[in-house]
């Protein structure tokens, strides 16, 4: 195994097992067949600051392709559900924050997730309050070609994404706004065709915060960035293996 890759499954241990990088190296010398996978000498494991320092050095695509490749083990549906949410980017010290001048207190996540497994499959990050209009249409356009319907709730509602979408061939799913009989009726047939499961990926964000962390633990704000994109890649490995699992011990028992 290449050492990009192994340092990608080391951090992959990390956040499964809520470890600093001073146990992590401390789990894996322990490990000797984990060691002989990833290329390392049990006796001679890497230095924590090696795993801390490659986690910013590779870039954000790097990760990016980690989640894309842990959403295409997932069955797709393309019937996805478009929205955001908000990560604590808070530090236990003040006295940082106020030295290295940081005012924002939250990253602002857009994700795109399918309705049926629930996995991620793709994710756009921004520390500004950009509008849901700007960072919906670049989330969509990066999976268009494995989409069928896109729906999303009235903040991804605007003309431009509308006709920007529709020129992708993806039907938008979103309501309209106010009470005439246009906007109730345009409402019940968007409804007819799959946008109640739009609450799905309010359940996804959920089971995310719950079971992994919501507050972002780096300084910086590009580590911060990748650590979301692995917090949901890794959500999806989780979610794959939970499946296989199930599927294993179904197959034992009906033998």
């Amino acid at each position: 195994m290449q050492a990009r890759e192994a340092h990608i499954v080391a951090r992959c241990i990390r956040k499964e097992e809520s470890h600093n990088y001073a146990e992590l190296v401390d789990r894996i010398s322990l490990m000797p067949s984990v060691c002989d996978r990833l290329g390392f000498l049990p006796d001679a494991p890497p230095d924590p600051t090696t795993f801390y320092h490659s986690f910013g050095r590779y870039a954000i695509h790097i990760w990016r392709a980690l989640l894309r490749i842990s959403a295409q083990q997932h069955p797709q549906f393309g019937h996805v559900a478009l929205d955001s949410t908000f990560f604590e980017r808070e530090q236990a010290s003040q006295h940082y924050l106020q030295r290295c001048g940081r005012s924002v207190k939250t990253i602002k996540a857009t994700t795109l997730i399918d309705t049926e497994p629930l996995a991620v499959l793709n994710v756009h990050c921004c520390i500004d309050r950009e509008h849901n209009r700007r960072a919906g249409p670049q989330v969509v356009r990066r999976n268009a070609d494995d989409l069928q319907t896109v729906a999303a709730d009235k903040g991804f509602q605007d003309w431009h994404t509308k006709y920007e979408i529709a020129a992708l061939d993806v039907e938008y799913l979103v309501h309209y706004r106010g009470a005439s009989s246009m906007a109730t009726t345009n409402n019940a047939l968007i409804r007819a065709k799959g946008y109640t499961q739009r609450w799905m990926s309010e359940t996804s964000y959920l089971t995310v915060k719950r079971t992994r962390d919501s507050a972002l633990r780096s300084r910086f704000w590009y580590r911060q960035f990748r650590g979301i994109v692995l917090l949901f890649a890794h959500n999806n490995i989780k979610k794959l293996a939970k499946t296989l699992w199930s599927d294993s011990r179904t197959t034992f028992s009906i033998e």
